[in-house]
């Protein structure tokens, strides 16, 4: 890294303090945002959806769990495939101490994938999680929602993400999709986030943020330079680290 200006604590200060102006503009701006995002029509979920639990089959309106939001994070893991996703698990790193909160907040959050409970259940063990993951193996929910396509709709370029054309060849990609359902039990898609929009999701990118290094990424969003599995850094040290032996 370059090493910036080294000055006294004066102009320290003076440089620090004309930043927080900078800090405070975007808090406000980020603010502004999220009631701008409240407040986007809703649509409302005509569709029957039955997930495959630990517990037996369950309904869209079950994984409420008597709560009235509800957040999808869509995790990519594909019937039969071993390769078990770096950055859904980064994600999926932060959900269990978040939801000590969301269960007394009116949010459920639950984790779906297309992949059958016996492929979900042993990586979930792995992982150490417990949050709740279920499969949409036996229905459409992940393509109607556009993080899982066909291959007839990848190889004629008529799947869509993130609100425009795919460009990638994936049977699957990551995303987040929030729901409400009113006393009446109706259901309502009310926002869905692609993509990166999943980056706020994750606390460890708000530390490195604040580091000097950052997220020391060769492109901003690029995952695979760094991220692993938990269970699979090289815990001798830091491969970038330059603080000596």
């Amino acid at each position: 890294m370059t090493i910036p200006r080294i000055v006294s604590q004066a102009d320290w200060t003076e440089a620090h303090r004309a930043h927080l102006a900078k800090e405070k503009a975007f808090i406000r701006e980020r603010d502004a945002l999220a009631a701008a995002r409240r407040a986007l029509p809703w649509v409302r979920v005509e569709k029957d959806y039955v997930f495959q639990t630990p517990k037996g089959p369950l309904s869209l309106g079950g994984l409420f769990q008597g709560r009235s939001q509800l957040i999808i994070y869509h995790f990519m893991m594909t019937p039969g495939d071993s390769h078990r996703c770096p950055g859904c698990s980064f994600l999926c790193d932060h959900i269990d101490g978040a939801n000590q909160h969301l269960r007394h907040h009116d949010v459920s959050l639950v984790v779906v994938s297309r992949a059958p409970l016996a492929e979900i259940a042993p990586f979930k063990a792995r992982m150490g999680w417990s949050f709740d993951w279920v499969s949409s193996e036996d229905n459409d929910f992940n393509f109607d929602y556009q993080v899982s396509f066909s291959d007839e709709q990848i190889v004629t370029g008529r799947a869509n993400y993130n609100f425009a054309p795919m460009t990638g060849k994936s049977p699957d990609l990551p995303g987040v999709t929030v729901f409400y359902k009113s006393e009446a039990g109706d259901i309502f898609c009310t926002f869905q986030v692609r993509a990166r929009g999943g980056d706020p999701l994750i606390g460890a990118y708000h530390y490195l943020d604040l580091t000097p290094n950052g997220r020391n990424e060769t492109k901003r969003g690029m995952m695979s330079d760094w991220v692993r599995l938990h269970d699979e850094y090289d815990e001798r040290g830091n491969r970038a680290c330059h603080c000596g032996s």
